[in-house]
């Protein structure tokens, strides 16, 4: 196993992979999620890069049930993060937009739900290579010695993920210690209009 993780990394900053991957950048993002969250698991390095890669990942066709989905959510949240916002993977493509900032009064629900649903139904571009990106994360991973734990069994599960690439959730050990409440935006949409009240 570790044998072809290697051989993976090797591959990627040999350039072998039809496209080029920054290691570097993304060796930062994973040291800065393990930071921040020293609970995560290789599945939550992975839902942070695929939401870079893909954003929400699926399409909202029924506001009203988003609304009342949010809704609830803030209304069960005991748990309100000290952050109010963070980028995604290595490139920051999309922003995770936390609950707390609408629990502090910063922004309204509504503000948040309209960010979310416009930039779940924006087109995208499709990216046919995220098997070859998620190859060259865990080769990266491997390279650099981060230890996670459950990584033997997670690595298989989220290799088969990636080649139909399929969204997860957070691990349980993630959400047991850091209850993520959250929306994702689209970083044009949240500079433009998310952040300038949340900097205030």
């Amino acid at each position: 196993m570790k044998k072809a993780l290697l051989v993976l990394f090797l591959s990627c900053s040999l350039g072998l992979f039809s496209q080029q991957f920054d290691t570097l950048s993304i060796c930062a993002a994973i040291e800065r999620q393990m930071a921040a969250y020293p609970e995560s698991t290789l599945q939550d390095i992975y839902k942070s890069f695929y939401q870079d890669r893909f954003g929400p990942g699926h399409m909202i066709t029924d506001t009203a049930s988003a609304r009342s989905y949010l809704m609830r959510e803030l209304s069960e949240m005991t748990n309100i993060s000290a952050v109010y916002y963070e980028p995604t993977g290595s490139e920051g493509r999309y922003v995770r937009v936390y609950l707390s900032a609408v629990a502090d009064r910063l922004i309204t629900a509504e503000q948040l739900l309209d960010a979310f649903v416009r930039n779940a139904n924006m087109d995208k571009a499709e990216n046919k290579d995220w098997e070859a990106e998620w190859n060259c994360i865990v080769g990266v991973i491997t390279k650099h010695g981060i230890i996670l734990n459950g990584f033997n069994k997670d690595v298989v599960m989220l290799n088969e993920a990636s080649r139909n690439r399929q969204a997860v959730h957070h691990s349980r050990t993630y959400n047991e210690a850091y209850h993520p409440h959250y929306r994702i935006v689209e970083r044009s949409i949240f500079e433009n209009e998310l952040r300038p009240l949340l900097t205030k």
